[in-house]
This record gives C-alpha cells, sequence and structure tokens, in this order.
C-alpha cells in the first residue's frame, strides 16, 4: 500500500535546510531524527548524504507507515532502516546499537512547537546522555526572540497552534538554550531560515 503523506512545508523547506546540513554533517555514521513526520525529509536527506545511514523516528503509526512507503517509494530500503517507535518522553530511547555506536547528531525539525514543553526538556535530557563532546542537536522551525515573535504570520500561528492545543506554541529561542545549557550542551549558531523560520545548532560541550 501506498501510505505516503505529503506535507507542504517539507517540499518547500528540504532544499534549505539540506544546504545547511551539508555543512555540519560527517562523511560516514549516522544521524537519528526525532519527529520524522510523513518522512519526506528522511528520504531526501539519505539520498543526498548516501555514505550515512538516515535513521528517521516518529510515535505515531500513521507517520511511520507514510515513512515506510516513503523509504519504499524511493528504492532505499537496503540502505535506510526502518522508522524507530520514540516518544521523547519515554526514556531510555529504544536505539539499534549500530546506529547508537555511529551517530554522529540528532535532528528535529518542526516538533518542539507542535508538541508540550514537556518535550522540549525530554528532547535536550535524552540527546545530551546519547550524545558524546563535539556532536550536534539540530532543531529548525519556528522561535520567538526575547519573547516576541518576529512576524506577525508567526503570532497568528501561534495562536493557531494553543486553539488545537493550549500547551502547543512557538518557544522562545532563550529559553529553550537555557536548557541546552543544563543538558551539557552551546548554542553554536542560529541561523535565519525562509518564511520566518530558524535553524540552531547545539554541540555538546562535555
Amino acid at each position: 500500500m501506498d501510505n505516503r503523506l505529503f506535507f507542504p512545508a517539507t517540499q518547500r523547506n528540504r532544499l534549505c535546510i539540506g544546504d545547511l546540513l551539508s555543512k555540519i554533517i560527517n562523511k560516514n555514521g549516522s544521524i537519528l531524527e526525532i519527529g520524522s513526520g510523513s518522512g519526506q525529509h528522511g528520504v531526501v536527506f539519505q539520498k543526498r548524504f548516501p555514505k550515512i545511514i538516515w535513521q528517521t523516528s516518529d510515535p505515531e503509526i500513521v507517520h511511520r507507515q507514510s515513512i515506510t512507503s516513503w523509504i519504499e517509494y524511493e528504492n532505499l530500503s537496503e540502505k535506510m532502516p526502518q522508522p524507530l517507535v520514540i516518544d521523547v518522553e519515554k526514556i531510555p530511547w529504544k536505539i539499534p546499537l549500530k546506529i547508537l555506536h555511529s551517530l554522529q547528531g540528532i535532528v528535529s525539525i518542526n516538533m518542539i512547537h507542535i508538541a508540550e514543553w514537556s518535550c522540549t526538556l525530554a528532547l535536550f535530557r535524552e540527546s545530551g546522555k546519547i550524545l558524546n563532546k563535539g556532536q550536534f542537536l539540530f532543531l529548525y522551525g519556528p522561535f520567538k526572540i526575547g519573547n516576541k515573535h518576529t512576524s506577525q504570520s508567526n503570532y497568528l500561528f501561534d495562536d493557531s497552534l494553543k486553539l488545537q492545543n493550549e500547551l502547543w506554541g512557538i518557544r522562545d529561542i532563550e529559553k529553550v538554550s537555557d536548557e541546552g545549557k543544563k543538558n551539557g550542551f552551546f548554542q553554536e549558531n542560529i541561523i535565519s531560515m525562509p518564511a520566518n523560520n530558524f535553524s540552531i545548532i547545539y554541540r555538546k560541550i562535555y
């Protein structure tokens, strides 16, 4: 069955995110993606970085079915593993040793604003345990700066998120980075991206 989902935002941002990731991903090893959604990012990045293993994950079965369909559609079954069942708050995350031992970084795209704040805390806590010194945690999405929205569209988007779930919402970069510090990360870079989004690169200090 073709269970592929199509997320318009993923179609729009995959090239610019890939360009940025190309500057920080090493040629070999594996990447763990948390909250992979439809799987569109995963297959695009697996094809763009063929020497690494791109390990997707998602807590929702509908998303995992979509990821599997995308892997099959792109003829990546021999290279790309099946998605993992990872709910960030259910720790420790169950990760195959092959992925864990070759891990060079963790990527999470458009997740923390459509999840409770406790999920951001869990993401940093578990990433801090898994990653070694110098390895990265990459976040992408809309953020506030100085607890203020960077655009009217983000303000309206934030309101729409809170209507769906009052615990969702666009997070403040400073507050997010404070959680990074608590878990052994420093904020290496913040990059402005199209459509009022940001990419944030965190590095493990120890």
